[in-house]
């Protein structure tokens, strides 16, 4: 009996030492994959205010931009296309486009300084404003949590028990190729009536 019970208790003993290594490892990934989701939520959070504000800031500029339709055309896909973004490359190439959109909006209210001393429009850009700085935090947060998570998954033992119970990778919010160069803005033409 002794020596069937020797052999038992070492295995016992081996299986308690790896449940003392691995439940550890295996709820600091669960914990820091709730931190990744828990800041992409706060993206989300200032994509969906930019959204909810655009149709605003467009309604004031209607007004007195009746002929650059083209403009706020471009401005209105690029919010359909950031309502129907996904993941986190998707709304990253949706954010690069309504960027583009908005920076050829501001083109426009350059045209037209009545339009830029409107108080509702004022308060409009600068709420669009404070939500592009709030973005841009939520965004850096997003990716640090990502970068700690992802390391957590690449390293040993994460990386096994990762395997086992399924923890991937996450994805970066990356800007799309091309936007790290400024648009290019031209007062030349200023079409003013």
């Amino acid at each position: 009996m002794k020596k069937v019970l020797g052999p038992i208790g070492i295995i016992i003993i081996i299986l308690e030492l790896l449940a003392l290594l691995f439940i550890p490892k295996y709820n600091s990934l669960v914990t820091a994959e709730e931190s990744v989701d828990s800041k992409w939520a706060q993206v989300e959070n200032q994509l969906q205010r930019r959204y909810d504000l655009i149709p605003n800031l467009v309604e004031s500029v209607k007004g007195y931009a009746k002929h650059e339709q083209d403009i706020i055309a471009s401005i209105s896909e690029a919010r359909s296309q950031m309502g129907n973004a996904r993941s986190p490359e998707e709304q990253a190439v949706a954010n690069d486009a309504l960027n583009g959109a908005l920076s050829r909006l501001l083109v426009v209210v350059e045209n037209y300084p009545n339009l830029k001393a409107d108080a509702n429009f004022r308060q409009l850009m600068d709420e669009l404003a404070g939500t592009e700085n709030r973005l841009a935090v939520a965004r850096e947060d997003y990716n640090n949590e990502v970068q700690t998570f992802n390391k957590n998954v690449k390293r040993f033992p994460g990386n096994l028990i990762a395997g086992m119970f399924g923890f991937e990778q996450k994805e970066y919010f990356k800007a799309t190729a091309g936007s790290e160069k400024a648009p290019s803005i031209d007062f030349s033409n200023s079409g003013k009536q």
